[in-house]
């Protein structure tokens, strides 16, 4: 039996060197830069061949490693220093979005080859390094030409719409430098536009809601120019009305909750009700809100302001008794016909929504009939064809008496008035 030991195989010199270029290629950045560099300079412009080559580079170069080397190329051609420059001492390549033409159609290949998701950086598992890099590199916008900030916004809002990235990459916007200098609107708008391109503002208000970025895109202008008119006014102007009525909407919506916020903290702190009164009048004026929209708010405020009790049979007197204290705040509210029916839908759905209430609907209506807050006509409109499909069947039966007597009531009031004539 040969019991001489095996001796290891040696490489070759040719086989080392290349070894070791290779593993030098792999964790040496300079060494990964000449790499890409070298090779996107061979591909020229010939997006199919980008394509494969970056492909084929991500088997053999770590580019979850050297992500932000990888970012930069891409972006800028080469290795970028602090502050947005290109590294002097660096070999660039001309393929990058920087030196690609300025338009949609172009950004759009770009992105489809460049940063294809699937093939480039989910094989490299590095989308969130990705996504922290980009964050990074819109901290550098003041270091970028224009057209290099537009060419950058165009291939981010492009992302976005794709699901590339999230749409917290805008806190890099907030920048109070990039604010104050206005570079954070200015590419705001080719973003926005871009990415309304590619979808719609449905479904860039979805993202940014996902991401709490929808109540702060007034933070895109300094203080001093934070308001909806301002931002509604720059934005319609370049184009992009969906965005400024967006932001309108929800600012309308905050302004809503912070109103009935403060109400319900007046009705805790037994504020008089004229006082109430007076400051939702001088709410509606400075906010512009509609009658209809405010006895909605009004609604919500008087219903959220007491514990109810979880016994069916106990809730309806407790809510009887809470809602003849506030009756007189709800007929401030309801001149017109149509807040009289918003408030009718309003209590239907609350009723429906909360299942201890559920018996109590008409009892409800009734006690602000009483009260002079709902007039015969809307509860008669609300029974006949203004009704929500929320517990239809339900509150109707309940009403079925009292619209009847409201209609003999009705027919003998024409009645005395034909005789007295």
């Amino acid at each position: 039996m040969n019991n001489q030991k095996q001796q290891k195989p040696t490489l070759t010199g040719q086989r080392f060197k290349t070894r070791k270029r290779d593993e030098k290629e792999r964790f040496d950045p300079s060494q990964f830069q000449e790499s890409i560099v070298q090779g996107l300079n061979q591909t020229g412009t010939d997006l199919d061949a980008v394509a494969k080559f970056l492909d084929a580079s991500g088997a053999k170069l770590d580019y979850r490693r050297y992500a932000e080397t990888l970012f930069d190329i891409l972006v800028a051609g080469g290795m970028l220093a602090p502050g947005g420059t290109l590294s002097d001492d660096m070999t660039r390549t001309e393929y990058c979005l920087f030196t690609a033409n300025e338009d949609l159609e172009t950004m759009q290949a770009y992105a489809q080859v460049t940063f294809d998701y699937r093939a480039l950086f989910c094989a490299a598992e590095c989308l969130s390094d990705c996504l922290l890099l980009a964050l990074q590199l819109l901290l550098f916008l003041k270091g970028f030409t224009e057209s290099e900030r537009n060419k950058l916004a165009m291939l981010t809002g492009i992302l976005l719409a794709n699901g590339n990235i999230s749409a917290s990459i805008l806190n890099s916007l907030f920048n109070e430098n990039l604010v104050k200098e206005g570079v954070s609107a200015a590419f705001a708008v080719k973003l926005f536009k871009s990415w309304i391109n590619e979808k719609d503002i449905n479904s860039v208000a979805a993202s940014l809601r996902k991401v709490g970025m929808d109540n702060r895109l007034m933070e895109l202008f300094p203080a001093n120019k934070r308001s909806c008119e301002h931002f509604s006014k720059y934005f319609t102007d370049a184009g992009l009305k969906e965005l400024s009525d967006f932001a309108r909407n929800q600012q309308s919506i905050g302004a809503r909750k912070e109103l009935q916020k403060e109400l319900q903290e007046q009705m805790s702190r037994g504020e008089t009700l004229k006082d109430i009164i007076a400051y939702v009048r001088e709410e509606m004026k400075k906010t512009n809100i509609s009658e209809q929209t405010m006895i909605g708010i009004v609604w919500t405020s008087v219903m959220s302001s007491v514990e109810w009790n979880k016994k069916e049979e106990l809730v309806t007197e407790q809510a009887i008794k809470h809602l003849k204290q506030y009756s007189p705040l709800l007929k401030a509210f309801t001149s017109q016909g149509l807040s009289e029916l918003t408030l009718l839908l309003k209590i239907q759905e609350y009723c429906y929504d909360n299942i201890h209430f559920m018996k109590a609907f008409q009892k409800i209506v009734v006690l602000l009939y009483k009260a002079d807050v709902l007039s015969e006509e809307a509860i008669l409109k609300w029974y006949t064809e203004g009704h929500l499909a929320k517990g239809k069947s339900v509150f109707l039966e309940q009403m079925k008496k009292f619209v009847e007597w409201l209609k003999n009531a009705e027919e003998e009031s024409e009645s005395e008035e034909e005789e007295g004539d």
